[in-house]
């Protein structure tokens, strides 16, 4: 057997940690041989090289490169805001953990050269669809989601050979924190209970995006791209009508595809992320480490129930946002990144969040998402525009 080249992108946050505990266990199999961050947190990053020796080490932040090139003699270290992306022409597969828009460029880098991506990044498929399908067609160009929803998917798809008669996609929701919880017990919610996740470890901006269901409204979005229709070689006719949530609080049914019989296949383990991670990498075999392996004997139930929406307003507008298309996934995500900071620094309140961010689509100019210089400049006026509103809802917060 080969071994497979890995680059790790956002190598020091929560994807990244755990994609080196995978490479650890597996290690006459795979060769890291790059790892990536902004440079946020240098000792981080330091400490990682020194412990897994990769030959590369990118940081987008100059300053913070010469810190970690002073650190790490006999290591190439790569500075500037293209250094991340740079690692795809290193290795075979790319895992792209990077947060937020910033892992746009990884993204459109590795398909561009022919690579396989390993995607944690959500928003740069959501906010830049139409431009990374187009990437999705270069040759030997392979995206694999890293994701529970969306790797599930990927798997219960392997298990017909003909996919035309998929009939619905459901992505399963823990609920987060708030489950069961309804729209005016949420007033009062802190920073601390919206970070309290009761299933996954995860970083706080994601954290935040599963309490407001925003995270599953991205995932749907996602979804469409991934499997739905337009979306390069892996289309299976899916429209966002064809794509449910489901909420299921104890976070063993991963996904469900429905086919036309009703026969519907569903993916279960315990919740690891470091499966997904370790699928994606292996793909099309798999690993021989059992990561979420479920004891069947204590499992005791499943539950699965609809989600609130009045509650959770955010799905809605995720779903409202991927039906319009063009630019409008890309004013969803970038107001949703300013939305969900200003929660973080205690500027708004958890419910303005939703707040913001449909004041901002309100305003959304009907652009077509015809380049990534279109997305870029899209994402951009989508943050200036939710700062614009977010002054609307922090001053009345204050005033109130």
């Amino acid at each position: 057997m080969s071994v497979t080249r890995v680059a790790l992108a956002g190598s020091t946050g929560s994807i990244g940690t755990q994609s080196l505990e995978v490479l650890a266990v597996e290690p006459d199999r795979f060769e890291l041989v790059a790892i990536g961050a902004t440079g946020r947190h240098p000792e981080a990053l330091i400490e990682q090289a020194r412990a897994h020796r990769p030959r590369i080490v990118a940081v987008s932040d100059g300053s913070a490169a010469a810190v970690v090139a002073a650190a790490l003699p006999g290591i190439e270290v790569r500075g500037g805001a293209d250094a991340i992306a740079s690692l795809a022409n290193e290795a075979d597969v790319v895992v792209n953990g990077v947060v937020g828009f910033a892992g746009l460029s990884v993204t459109l880098a590795t398909l561009n050269a022919g690579k396989r991506l390993a995607l944690a990044n959500k928003e740069s498929l959501i906010a830049a669809g139409p431009v990374v399908q187009v990437a999705r067609r270069t040759p030997g160009a392979e995206l694999i989601p890293v994701d529970s929803e969306h790797g599930a998917i990927h798997q219960c798809l392997r298990s017909s050979a003909n996919n035309t008669r998929v009939a619905r996609l459901l992505l399963t929701a823990s609920g987060g924190p708030f489950r069961g919880r309804s729209a005016a017990d949420l007033d009062s919610v802190t920073i601390e209970d919206a970070l309290a996740h009761p299933t996954w470890k995860m970083g706080p901006k994601i954290t935040i995006d599963s309490s407001t269901l925003m995270n599953k409204g991205l995932e749907v979005i996602e979804a469409h791209e991934l499997f739905g229709v337009p979306a390069g070689p892996d289309g299976y006719g899916i429209g966002f009508d064809e794509i449910d949530v489901v909420v299921h609080p104890q976070s063993i049914v991963h996904s469900m595809v429905e086919y036309t019989d009703a026969s519907t296949i569903a993916q279960l383990s315990a919740p690891d992320m470091r499966l997904p991670i370790g699928y994606a990498l292996a793909y099309p075999d798999r690993i021989g480490t059992p990561f979420g392996r479920i004891d069947w004997t204590t499992l005791g139930r499943l539950d699965f129930e609809p989600p609130d929406l009045e509650a959770f307003p955010c799905l809605a507008l995720a779903y409202a946002a991927g039906r319009v298309g063009g630019t409008a996934p890309a004013w969803l995500s970038g107001a949703n990144e300013v939305a969900v900071d200003a929660f973080l620094a205690g500027r708004i309140s958890w419910r303005n969040i939703a707040s913001v961010i449909a004041a901002t689509l309100e305003h959304h100019d009907g652009a077509a998402a015809s380049s990534a210089e279109a997305v870029i400049d899209a994402d951009a006026t989508a943050r200036r525009i939710a700062s614009e509103q977010l002054s609307r809802f922090e001053s009345a917060a204050v005033n109130s």
